[in-house]
């Protein structure tokens, strides 16, 4: 597979229009569950007779010497021993060293709703991530490693699960990505180690570690007549709630430095794949106003530095704490959901762990269950349920009608809190891009011409920031005259969803024209081919002559160039207070002579390309979602954050 996709890159990687949107259905492959515990596996006959196990109890060296007496013929020490391994190992997942953020939701309701719908949320469930990352390792032979697991997942990189696994098997905490622990279970500085931090494992005891110290705790726990008795350890014997032992003051937690450890990437081979905190080092936000990371996107609105929020930041034995400032933890940004509503946002009560008790848990189906619920039919719609259902067939997950009525009011649960999250997401988007009026409008006899301005409206880093070289920003703009008949276009989309660009696949293969008057926001990553010259690519990796290709760090020094030789970035964003000017001509040949003619400019914002989802496509995706799928739910997502119109008035 890796020399016949460098066989290709010789040639000039090919390049294919595909009708529709993307005709590419490469099924994601499921690896082996990760969490598929050893004390499933049955017993041996020794422990079976003497029944040693009672009530999940670990057994322990001393024990097993004890029943040395008590084996049959048919065990052996070996197998015991195993046995009582694998449930020590189990025993470590009931007392888990890194918790759900479903544990914390118990006393921070609102920090979990916020959270579980955020960008953070969503950092490793995408299947857009997983399809890159995939992609990525194969194209490099897996010598990037775990490196963007580091950051979208931080739990799962410290527990060492397998780079490829699906979603549905990884550890709960894992799944969550930029989860409650991975942030507040770090004690010290890293810097800017492209996600590399130790992580403070213990479980829901364990100390944790915020802005503020302890004061608010210790006054928890010194009034158990208020918020109810508490526990600060799990081997006491009371039956109060189990909380934190202690919370210390980080200094680091709330300065824009410890979002630096994951939004500035420097590849192995240094390559500057993300540079949204340096941007912010050498902005008027940091120089000048004194502003951080958390004043823009914790506080009440999203992108815009307007003040914290006061009030209970827990709930404890139904009683509220008081208030005090609290940050929102809703991280808006250009990144949205294109996966089954059921699984994502992170919902206890929808989604319920493989292998646990139906009767126990909360969750309504496993996230294999719910893909297999049709959310976009009538399923579990009362009128629905109330007529005749022959010839639909049902997963055998969701024949009963009472179970698929229940996930129907969850999925509307589900799709408010994601429009929520749109809204703030607009909201965040619509504050950093700007578009003036139309300006320089001027008719002659070679046409129409104008100009239009994008600018940007934040000082804290330039727009896009972070991953720029994947992030869409374009704009749309459209003339046409008194009858509807559109005489110029630019900024549309083709058939697979990208704007006519180099990267188009249908201009690509001259099916339909360059947009000559693009103006995009889009970096483009620039790669060394194999004659030393450079091209525009939408992967930073260059091709080889050699079909086993090794991303690692360089034998010498590339401080000289401030880039690596392979690839580079060619930033087009808009740097903090900058702009962009687009010039436009509607040739004199297009118009109809029947004026006056209108125009209308349209600032759109996308999470990612759609050419990037072909591109990896041969990687697979998760969920068993296609590349179709994927491309139409990105499309959908696109957002229009600002609109102006002008009329031009000729003589016909």
């Amino acid at each position: 597979m890796i020399a016949h996709n460098y066989r290709f890159g010789l040639l000039g990687r090919v390049r294919r229009a595909i009708p529709g949107i993307v005709a590419l259905g490469i099924m994601a492959t499921t690896s082996v569950a990760w969490s598929q515990k050893h004390s499933e596996r049955k017993p041996p006959e020794l422990l079976k007779a003497v029944q040693v196990k009672q009530e999940n109890r670990v057994i322990s060296t001393d024990e097993i010497g004890s029943l040395e007496g008590k084996w049959t013929q048919t065990s052996n020490r070996t197998e015991v021993l195993q046995y009582a391994a694998d449930q020590a190992h189990a025993a470590c997942f009931e007392e888990d060293v890194f918790p759900s953020a479903v544990t914390c939701a118990e006393c921070h309701p609102k920090h979990y709703r916020e959270w579980s719908v955020s960008p953070h949320a969503y950092a490793q469930l995408s299947p857009v991530f997983n399809g890159l990352f995939g992609g990525l390792n194969e194209l490099t032979t897996g010598t990037i490693g775990d490196f963007c697991l580091r950051c979208h997942t931080p739990v799962g990189a410290a527990l060492q699960e397998d780079r490829f696994m699906s979603n549905m098997d990884r550890h709960p905490a894992a799944r969550e990505g930029i989860t409650c622990v991975v942030c507040h279970r770090i004690n010290q500085p890293w810097g800017k180690v492209s996600g590399r931090q130790a992580l403070v494992a213990g479980g829901v005891d364990q100390v944790i570690f915020g802005n503020l110290g302890s004061e608010v705790l210790d006054d928890v726990m010194h009034n158990p007549d208020k918020y109810g008795v508490l526990k600060t350890s799990p081997d006491d014997p009371s039956l109060g709630r189990t909380v934190h032992q202690t919370s210390y003051k980080f200094f680091q937690l709330s300065t824009p430095g410890f979002c630096g450890a994951c939004h500035d990437v420097l590849t192995p081979s240094g390559f500057r794949l993300e540079d949204a905190f340096s941007e912010y080092k050498h902005s008027p936000a940091a120089r000048d106003e004194h502003l951080s990371c958390q004043d823009c996107h914790m506080g009440k609105v999203q992108g815009a530095a307007a003040g914290y929020l006061h009030e209970s930041v827990a709930m404890v034995g139904n009683v509220e704490t008081p208030p005090r400032k609290r940050t929102t933890h809703w991280f808006a940004g250009p990144d949205h959901s294109v996966i089954h509503p059921g699984i994502y946002p992170h919902n206890p009560e929808a989604v319920r762990e493989e292998g646990a008790d139906d009767k126990l848990a909360a969750g309504l189906a496993t996230m294999r269950e719910w893909l297999q619920f049709d959310h976009k039919s009538d399923w579990g719609k009362l009128d629905f349920e109330d007529s005749d259902k022959d010839g639909v067939q049902f997963p055998d997950a969701w024949m009963k009608s009472r179970r698929r009525i229940r996930a129907r009011q969850i999925l509307n649960q589900q799709e408010e809190l994601l429009m929520q999250y749109q809204r703030r997401r607009a909201q965040v988007l619509s504050i950093g891009f700007k578009l003036d009026e139309v300006q320089d409008l001027e008719i002659n006899r070679k046409g129409i011409d104008f100009r239009l301005r994008m600018y940007s409206g934040t000082t804290g880093h330039g727009v896009p920031t972070g991953f720029d070289g994947e992030r869409p920003i374009w704009l749309q703009v459209l003339v046409w005259d008194r009858e509807g008949t559109v005489v110029f276009r630019s900024g549309d989309l083709d058939p697979n969803g990208d704007y006519r660009d180099d990267h188009s696949f249908y201009v690509h293969n001259g099916d339909i024209p360059r947009d000559r008057f693009l103006l995009t926001l889009q970096s483009k990553f620039v790669t060394r081919n194999v004659r030393g010259n450079e091209r525009e690519d939408i992967l930073p990796v260059p091709f080889s002559l050699d079909p086993i290709s090794f991303n690692r760090p360089l034998v010498r020094p590339f401080s000289s160039l401030g880039r690596p030789l392979g690839a580079r970035k060619h930033k087009q964003n808009i740097e903090p207070c900058g702009d962009r000017w687009g010039s436009y001509h509607v040739d004199a040949c297009n118009l109809t002579g029947k004026g006056p003619y209108q125009i209308s400019a349209r600032l759109v914002a996308g999470m990612v390309p759609v050419n990037l989802v072909h591109i990896v496509s041969f990687a697979g995706f998760d969920y068993g979602m296609t590349a179709r799928e994927i491309a139409s739910g990105i499309v959908a997502g696109h957002l229009m954050l600002h609109e102006k119109q002008a009329t031009v008035h000729c003589h016909e």
